[in-house]
């Protein structure tokens, strides 16, 4: 994968890329909207907690295709209010600590999800040869 962050745009202003190239003949795995549902159907308080089971439920997934944080390359979140940005932003640069190249990401606030106790949900495009 090639980051796309051309000179003639402003940067980035957090941990991601505006474009992401995928290298031809790769395979491509795309999540579904991962909520913050532990394994016992537990939700944890926080946009940060929440984001964390996201980004664990996602590196299952990937993991199943023998993929890893490091094949992202574009991540959607939702968050449902401004004041969960922080809390999903440190979930998301710890889950992409390792990536040499950032993904593409798109971040928006929506009015809710099927539960009121969720606030955060994410998925996940990633490529891998």
């Amino acid at each position: 994968m090639r980051s796309l962050n051309p000179d003639r745009i402003a940067p980035p202003f957090a941990r991601y890329s505006h474009g992401v190239e995928l290298p031809a003949g790769h395979r491509v795995v795309r999540t579904s909207g991962q909520l913050g549902l532990a394994q016992d159907g537990t939700v944890p308080d926080g946009a940060e907690a929440q984001a964390r089971i996201c980004f664990d439920n996602i590196t299952a997934i990937l993991q199943e295709a023998g993929m890893g944080a490091a094949d992202v390359c574009h991540v959607s979140a939702f968050v449902t209010d401004r004041a969960h940005m922080a809390g999903y932003m440190r979930a998301r640069d710890a889950f992409l600590a390792a990536s040499d190249v950032l993904p593409s990401s798109t971040l928006l606030i929506v009015s809710g999800f099927t539960r009121p106790e969720f606030v955060v949900e994410i998925e996940v495009w990633a490529a891998a040869p």
